[in-house]
């Protein structure tokens, strides 16, 4: 682990790379308020095993993934994490990114500006061989992270069938971000040009998943496990 793999991630939150001795920032998230979407607490044997991923993926390429605390200011206090790897969706590579923000720090929009520190962070390590799209899989019954995708800029592409825990299928949101530079000062997928998220509305005209636009979201998804 080098310095670049600590990342500023604006004036709300900063990202650092998972380390060893990061292990109790997961067991405060494996609780049941925590994991309602996700097939409730992992066993303390699963939960090693995930940290012990976490730690690896941090000695490897950079470009192929990695997990990392959220620190909030003043102190850096650890609040949660978020991270990005690789996967195969629909036949293509892809990357996915998941997120946990802790209950007492929930409603800040702690969430959003963690996930938009890491599109900052792939676009800087990615290479020409590298996905071009970051996807998000929150429950369709999940609003604040379907909220958080909304916020961040990701284009809502439809339900789909996404296994998680695995053998559970779950309805879940299929979001997508674009990675590549958008030529001319465009829009890529749902980002406006002025770097503003897309409002994203049912036919009717209502808020997705019954969601106040405006809400602050509480990010309360933890990121599923990169595969081994």
């Amino acid at each position: 682990m080098t310095r670049q793999d600590t990342v500023p991630a604006g004036p709300a939150v900063r990202l650092d790379a998972w380390s060893p001795l990061d292990y109790d920032l997961l067991r405060a998230a494996n609780v049941p308020a925590m994991t309602v979407h996700l097939g409730g607490p992992e066993t303390p044997a699963r939960l090693a095993d995930r940290h012990r991923r976490y730690t690896a993926m941090s000695a490897g390429r950079p470009e192929a993934g990695r997990m990392y605390r959220i620190l909030l200011p003043p102190g850096d206090v650890p609040v949660g994490t978020v991270g990005f790897w690789e996967l195969t969706w629909d036949g293509e590579p892809v990357y996915e990114t998941g997120w946990s923000v802790l209950p007492p720090y929930q409603g800040r929009g702690v969430a959003t500006a963690a996930t938009l520190a890491l599109i900052d962070r792939i676009r800087a390590v990615r290479t020409e061989q590298s996905p071009r799209h970051l996807h998000a899989f929150p429950s369709v019954e999940n609003a604040a992270s379907n909220g958080v995708c909304r916020r961040a800029g990701f284009t809502l592409r439809g339900v789909r069938l996404f296994e998680y825990p695995p053998g559970h299928l779950a309805r879940s949101h299929d979001w997508r971000f674009d990675l590549t530079p958008a030529p001319n000062g465009q829009a890529r997928d749902g980002q406006a040009p002025d770097g503003q998220a897309p409002d994203v509305r049912a036919p009717d005209g209502r808020a997705q998943d019954g969601q106040d636009p405006d809400r602050q979201d509480p990010g309360d998804d933890r990121a599923p496990a990169p595969p081994k």
